[in-house]
């Protein structure tokens, strides 16, 4: 039984969440985009939601990817495409901003006042797809290439063309886009506007699972080869590699000329689950206990665990140094931290060197500080907000 301080507690803290989550922002359908074949999965138009800016920001842009894994074939995309994630016909009106889309100083300190943005995911390849036949038996439309270019220069006919500060971001597939799509971003923008990309959670690692299996590979290669993805991939790494490698930031991220910020968990809980050890290569189900909360890992587990967290860290430090590329490298286990307002600035949010993530972020992108940052190994970080699943939670790619 709760006892009525602990009753208390839990109200304020219930009233305090709901107003971090108290602005709510109307979808906007890009009805032209029809007539270009710039349409989700079931041949509907794209969608995003704005919240315009004010005051000191009112020039200034954060494009916020929404993430939602992918598709690899046509039997996934269709149970996508009767989802928000594969249709806007499923999306809701009124989406709630908070963490970095909050409109709240107090919660969103560098970004509050900008123009925020957050572009709905419906295609099912990181906004990378264009096909331009669709088989009328399916009627499956692999157009996020297409999508990515007309919400863009939607938002630039909104005002974004006079953009001072333009920060394109976004989170797990999401984050993967804003990298992917990072440079092709800045080129839309005048010389002269201060262009910069946030990846969060996106830097997805080719590796081995846990039964020395490429299957991560075999998925990005199945994607790429389905939308019709290569020729919307970085020329910069798809002149040298198969396209399917260039869904790995470690082959992308160094020939990326703009600014990149780099945020992901070491021990990132979906990759832990859907690429070190997906149901593929766990069919007794010896790695679910694990996977729910890293708590419950033995001992062997945590070892393959941070064997993982090494080649991570081998790939990203491999990037080479760089006077623009941010880093936030936590050992927490969890995915996506700036969409969530306990993570992204709150007052136990994770630290790196006294620093919290919203802090690091804005400091990056005014140039107040370069933060370049990786966390010793679990379980050392007091401060990280470790994500504990059930088992219906994110079901795998």
């Amino acid at each position: 039984m709760f006892n009525f301080k602990q009753w208390l507690i839990l109200v304020v803290f219930s009233l305090v969440m709901l107003n971090t989550q108290g602005l709510f922002v109307n979808i906007t359908f890009v009805q032209n985009a029809v007539a270009k074949g710039a349409v989700c999965l079931d041949g509907s138009p794209p969608a995003y939601h704005l919240d315009r800016g004010s005051g000191t920001g009112i020039n200034s842009w954060l494009i916020q990817l929404e993430g939602g894994g992918w598709c690899n074939n046509v039997t996934n995309c269709l149970s996508r495409m009767h989802t928000r994630l594969g249709s806007s016909k499923k999306m809701v009106e009124n989406l709630a901003f908070s963490a970095i889309l909050s409109n709240k100083k107090q919660y969103n300190p560098d970004f509050y006042n900008w123009n925020r943005v957050k572009v709905r995911y419906c295609d099912g390849s990181s906004f990378t797809g264009d096909v331009q036949a669709v088989n009328p038996a399916t009627n499956l439309h692999f157009r996020g290439a297409r999508v990515w270019l007309a919400v863009m220069q939607e938002l630039l006919a909104k005002g974004m063309i006079n953009a001072e500060n333009a920060v394109l971001s976004g989170c797990s597939a999401g984050g993967l886009a804003s990298l992917m799509h990072c440079d092709s971003f800045h080129a839309l923008l005048p010389m002269g506007t201060n262009v910069k990309c946030l990846s969060d959670a996106g830097f997805f690692l080719n590796t081995r699972d846990v039964l020395g299996v490429q299957y991560i590979k075999t998925y990005f290669d199945d994607v790429v080869t389905l939308h019709g993805s290569a020729k919307n991939l970085p020329r910069s790494c798809t002149s040298r590699l198969n396209p399917a490698m260039c869904f790995f930031p470690q082959y992308v991220a160094r020939q990326i000329r703009t600014p990149l910020f780099i945020l992901n968990a070491a021990y990132d809980s979906w990759q832990i689950k859907n690429i070190l050890a997906p149901r593929a290569a766990d069919p007794y189900g010896k790695w679910q206990s694990c996977q729910l909360d890293i708590k419950n890992c033995e001992p062997n587990q945590l070892k393959v665990m941070q064997d993982f967290r090494l080649e991570f860290l081998s790939a990203v430090i491999g990037l080479g140094r760089s006077s623009s590329r941010g880093m936030f490298i936590d050992s927490c286990y969890t995915h996506c931290q700036t969409e969530t307002q306990t993570s992204w600035f709150w007052q136990d949010s994770p630290i790196l060197n006294r620093t919290t993530i919203a802090k690091a972020v804005g400091d990056w992108v005014y140039d107040r500080t370069l933060f370049q940052k990786i966390d010793c190994p679990y379980p050392c970080n007091p401060t990280c907000h470790h994500r504990v699943f059930t088992p219906q939670d994110a079901p795998p790619i």
